[in-house]
């Protein structure tokens, strides 16, 4: 492909959105969020430089973030150095007219391993506290911060809606 081609290819969505038929913010949010806690696996991809990274790995979502237990992994070669995550969330594909996905663009943030945050994230998760404290390492907790959230459904189709939604964040 020429330069001009890329490019064209990327505004693509954003040529598309200018003319497409928005919802109402709090339903979207409300929607999304619903989404959101139908599904517990997403893909994290993480990066810095010519490093790139993308994992699946289960979350749970509450407070308006999403809350991610892990061992460590190759994620925090990334995370060191941006803390500009992005997350994918989907169902398998079935066809044009049932089409359902997520990308969440966000930040990352490391809770320190048994601050108050991190323990009330294992009351919610039932981890006892005491199973996390007899582990050889820690398992490290990362809070995901979502800043936009592009949301393809072809329900919205059927509502009279664009199939494809962004909404910017506002936790």
């Amino acid at each position: 492909m020429k330069q001009t081609e890329y490019q064209a290819a990327a505004r693509y969505w954003e040529e598309k959105d200018a003319h497409s038929i928005r919802m109402e913010p709090a339903a979207l949010k409300q929607a999304m969020e619903a989404y959101i806690l139908s599904h517990n696996t997403c893909a994290l991809a993480t990066g810095a430089g010519d490093f790139v990274r993308c994992t699946p790995i289960e979350y749970s979502y509450h407070d308006g973030c999403f809350w991610m237990f892990t061992e460590g992994g190759r994620k925090f070669a990334g995370l060191e150095r941006n803390p500009n995550v992005c997350l994918a969330i989907f169902d398998g594909y079935q066809g044009f007219g049932s089409l359902h996905g997520m990308q969440v663009t966000a930040r990352a943030e490391v809770v320190e391993p048994f601050s108050p945050r991190y323990n009330a994230h294992a009351q919610f998760k039932k981890i006892p506290l005491t199973a996390l404290k007899k582990l050889a390492s820690p398992m490290h907790l990362l809070c995901i911060h979502p800043v936009r959230i592009e949301f393809l459904s072809s329900d919205f189709k059927e509502q009279g809606y664009s199939s494809r939604q962004m909404l910017e964040w506002d936790q």
